[in-house]
C-alpha cells in the first residue's frame, strides 16, 4: 500500500477520475523513484493532493509496474501506471495526520516532501477509516 502526491493544478485525482487511468511521471527524489520501482500490479495506494488543501482525496490502484519514463533521457527516471478507484468519502487532512500519535512515524509526517511512500497496514486501516471508508 503506498500513497503518490499529486498538485491538483497540474493534475489532481479529479484529472485521474476523468481519464480513468494515467501515467504517474514527473518523479525526481531518488527516494521516491526507489518506492516507484517496488510496487506491484494491484497495490493499492492513496492519492495526496498538495497545494492548499493538503489531503488525501481517494483511492487508486497500481495497473502497470515501474518502467523507464520514455519521455525521459535518464533510465533511472521511472513512471507507473494507476487507475481510478473511488473518492474518499471524507478527505483526510496532512493536519488530522499529524494530530494523531499513531502517524508519529509516518513518512509523510516525517519527510513531507517526499512524493511517493509506503503506508504501513495498521496505518492504511486507520487511514480508510478517518476517510470514511
Amino acid at each position: 500500500m503506498w500513497l503518490l502526491k499529486s498538485d491538483p493544478e497540474t493534475y489532481g485525482y479529479a484529472d485521474l477520475e476523468r481519464d480513468k487511468r494515467t501515467v504517474w511521471d514527473g518523479v525526481r527524489n531518488p527516494q521516491a523513484l526507489k518506492y516507484l520501482g517496488q510496487m506491484k500490479k494491484g497495490d493499492q495506494v492513496f492519492v495526496y493532493e498538495t497545494g492548499d488543501d493538503k489531503q488525501i482525496v481517494g483511492l487508486a490502484e497500481v495497473t502497470k509496474e515501474a518502467y523507464p519514463d520514455p519521455k525521459q533521457k535518464d533510465p533511472k527516471l521511472l513512471v507507473i501506471e494507476v487507475q481510478a478507484k473511488e473518492r474518499v468519502p471524507k478527505p483526510v487532512t496532512l493536519a488530522q495526520v499529524k494530530a494523531d500519535p499513531a502517524f508519529a512515524e509516518f513518512q509523510l509526517v516525517r519527510m513531507s516532501r517526499l512524493s511517493v511512500m509506503p503506508v504501513p497496514a495498521a496505518m492504511w486501516k486507520k487511514l480508510l477509516k478517518m476517510g470514511g471508508m
